[in-house]
């Protein structure tokens, strides 16, 4: 039996569940202290006073500053992702010095015995503010005599992506669908709150830190701080989830290196769920303007797409470069000649976007399902059909798309069939036409989206050409015991997608070992000194491959060990369920044996080293493209405006599964989220700038009690572009049920003249889209 494709239940949950592990909020150290943020409670102000003498005097205070404290040695929150060679990136000092721009921005801190010492002693610093007008709409922004969020005004960027001739595209076209749709600004709300722990020996530091990232963290922490990089070492313990949030690069990571140098003591940090709603990085915030062509037949001739992305007052570590991640799927799996895409960045007077799970792919998806249901609606076509019509087949991959992505393999008839035999989308359509003529109040309402997403985020090249900061490689290791055991090191640093569990499988298959002798070790710099990181669905089809790249250079090694011990040449060694045999024999020895010999060392061939161990880099030619259907059914009652959603079918199609239930898992949390866009969450902001959603009892994180049961279920095209055939699955569930969900609330709608409404679709929008 293989490994790979075999559901093993994950080896790193009994630790996690049970809470019997590490995350950087349960560490202690000698001497700890701990730190609570002052943060401005308006959103745009000049600071014309800080005074934290008050504080300083407190029980259990050790230290209290202000911004003007660090402004020689904060430096500025990085952003990597300059996309376009005009771009205004603006100073983002850590902590304000003398101008605030979002409520929340940090102005002080205090340093005390106990965090509840330091959340008390902020009351008594004292701050004086010398309030400006807040910039809130991203369309005021840009207009003329808009106040400024800075000095360089409110527009951070364009960006332009265009093929063919959209102009004699839409010109005169049989059809022409125009649409504008809000993507409503989201807050990502991990399991973990953020987190950061610091401390120092005098020389080299060490920062815990609940993160995405750390070793593109303690690069840029380096640059930030001016700490040298050999100096320091970042740890990422067992992390709660980060679905992007966690990609950053903070302000609290930077202070609390400061302020263990300034105060000589280990610092902590931890943030509360009302503070993280107000200081963790946004997600989406977009207004999209889609101009669909197409023939009478309903084929697409061109796409324009005029968007406005809401940067918030900061660029920070990948704002700008969200977006322009979403370029590439407005065309989602449909063939067009002409495309148009241009982007305004646009600077507010809020918390910062960034990276939150699909990170610019569901939004490009949402808006080009929405308009094919709308183009289906206009020409009285089955939603489905209208698809038939425009998707690339099977048999046309590879397909170059016209933003310019080249699909490797796929296969949507496949999942569509599978999909709509699963959902009963024949029965469905006869029950909704039956509810239509009798009138009655609760309306059926069927959704469809058929997507792909770009991830495995990796060709070096291609994001260099995007002017992205890093590449987009990644680095595994092997270490083979001399007991036979296996050590991987690998560069990915997991917060929940169970890596340990899935890289062990790929090395048990690769190595011929036992699973349960295969160790995984992540997110510490001092020990996996090399790596860029998980985020963009990478982590399998990248960090995986890595180490599988990194087991066939152990076998090479192994072989010529082999050969030397069996007396033959190495080109007459072959191996095979762990086992290296003189062809034709059945003499051989399991690597595990040639482990022991390795390290014995006693009979080597002449220029051997005494080691088995191997590691590799490896840099992708091309993204991963999963794709797949989701099929939603709800019931809407026109009297309320309430949404059940009834039954919802995905078939997803992410290549070969190494474990299938790590994919259950991905497919029904992404699934979540992109419901929860759809009907539950949405970050508020009032006319003064202050966010209204700052704790869970305003922002609607949907439960189990919330959501449906999913039916789900796969298809497998596997990829071309790495060994392992895989595709990314972590993002595939919310890039595709948002879109899925608010289809089947407009389908059940369109009689009445609703052709839109504005997510997150609550009962009190479904009624006023009826009134």
């Amino acid at each position: 039996m293989t490994e790979v494709g075999t559901a093993r239940r994950r080896k790193e949950d009994a630790r996690l569940l049970t809470g019997r592990t590490q995350w950087t909020d349960n560490m202690q150290l000698p001497g700890m202290a701990y730190v609570a943020f002052l943060r401005s409670p308006m959103a745009h102000a000049r600071i014309t006073r800080v005074d934290v003498s008050a504080a300083r005097g407190l029980p259990g205070v050790i230290a209290a500053y202000a911004g003007a404290d660090f402004a020689e040695e904060q430096g500025s929150l990085p952003c990597a992702w300059p996309v376009s060679e005009d771009i205004v990136i603006p100073d983002h000092p850590p902590m304000a010095v003398s101008e605030v721009r979002y409520v929340g921005e940090a102005v002080a801190c205090v340093v005390a015995t106990d965090r509840y010492k330091a959340a008390d002693a902020l009351d008594a610093i004292e701050v004086d503010y010398e309030p400006l007008p807040p910039v809130l709409d991203m369309n005021d922004a840009l207009t003329e005599g808009s106040p400024k969020v800075h000095e360089a005004g409110n527009q951070a960027f364009t960006w332009r992506l265009t093929q063919g001739d959209v102009d004699a595209a839409l010109r005169d076209a049989p059809v022409l669908i125009d649409r504008t749709y809000i993507q409503q600004r989201l807050i990502p709300t991990a399991m973990e709150p953020r987190a950061v722990m610091a401390t120092s020996d005098g020389e080299s530091f060490t920062l815990w830190s609940a993160t995405q990232i750390p070793h593109v963290l303690r690069l840029m922490l380096a640059l930030t701080t001016g700490i040298p990089e050999h100096k320091l070492r970042v740890i990422a313990p067992d992390v709660g989830g980060g679905f992007g949030s966690k990609l950053q690069v903070t302000a609290e990571e930077v202070l609390c290196l400061l302020l263990t140098r300034k105060t000589g003591r280990p610092v902590k940090w931890t943030e509360s769920r009302s503070e993280g709603n107000l200081t963790v990085h946004h997600g989406r915030d977009q207004i999209q303007h889609v101009t669909l062509a197409a023939e009478a037949d309903g084929r697409i001739r061109g796409l324009r797409v005029e968007l406005l992305a809401d940067m918030g007052a900061y660029l920070m570590l990948v704002t700008p470069g969200v977006p322009i991640l979403g370029a590439f799927m407005f065309n989602g799996i449909y063939k067009m000649d002409a495309y148009d895409f241009n982007c305004t960045g646009v600077f507010t007077t809020k918390m910062p976007t960034d990276a939150y799970r699909g990170a610019g792919r569901p939004e490009a998806t949402y808006a080009i399902e929405r308009v094919m249901d709308e183009l289906a609606a206009e020409l009285n076509l089955d939603p489905i059909e209208v698809r038939r019509r425009n998707w690339i087949r099977h048999e046309e991959f590879p397909y170059t798309t016209v933003a310019g992505l080249t699909y490797d393999s796929g296969n949507y008839e496949a999942a569509t069939d599978k999909a709509l035999s699963l959902f009963g989308y024949d029965k469905l359509r006869a029950e909704q036409g039956d509810r239509r003529d009798r009138g009655d109040p609760v309306q059926l309402g069927i959704g469809v989206s058929t997507y792909t997403e770009m991830c495995g985020l990796a060709p070096s090249r291609v994001l260099g050409s995007l002017s992205y900061g890093a590449g987009g490689w990644e680095h595994g290791s092997v270490r083979m015991l001399p007991t036979g055991k296996v050590e991987v090191v690998t560069g990915s640093s997991p917060h929940g997608q169970g890596h340990e569990t899935a890289w062990s499988q790929i090395v048990a298959d690769a190595l011929g070992v036992p699973f349960d002798d295969v160790s995984v070790i992540h997110g510490d710099t001092a020990i996996s000194h090399k790596g860029m990181d998980t985020y963009g669905s990478r982590s399998l089809v990248v960090g995986g491959v890595a180490v599988l790249a990194a087991c066939e250079k152990v076998k090479e090694k192994a072989r010529k060990i082999a050969a030397h011990v069996l007396e033959c040449a190495p080109d007459d060694v072959e191996f095979s369920e762990g086992t290296f045999r003189v062809r034709g024999t059945d003499s051989g020895k399991t690597i595990q044996e040639l482990s022991l010999a390795t390290f014995a060392a006693h009979d080597l061939p002449d220029g051997v080293e005494a080691r088995l161990d191997a590691d590799a880099t490896v840099d992708p030619d091309n993204f991963s493209f999963p794709h797949g259907t989701h099929l939603c059914a709800v019931e809407v009652d026109t009297e309320t405006g309430m949404t059940k959603i009834r039954s919802y079918v995905a078939v997803d199609d992410v290549g070969k599964v190494v474990n299938p239930l790590i994919v259950e898992g991905q497919v029904h949390g992404g699934i979540a989220q992109g419901v929860g866009q759809a009907l539950y969450e949405e970050a508020v902001y009032d006319a003064e700038g202050n966010l209204l959603t700052s704790t869970m009892a305003d922002y609607l994180v949907p439960s189990a009690a919330d959501l449906p049961a999913f039916v789900t279920d796969r298809t497998e095209t596997p990829a071309t572009s790495n060994p392992l055939g895989v595709k990314g699955v972590g993002e595939a569930g919310t890039i595709a049920s948002t879109p899925a969900v608010v289809n089947a609330i407009v389908d059940a709608l369109r009689p009445r003249g609703v052709h839109d409404v504005q997510m997150p679709c609550t009962p009190e929008r479904i009624w006023r889209a009826l009134s």
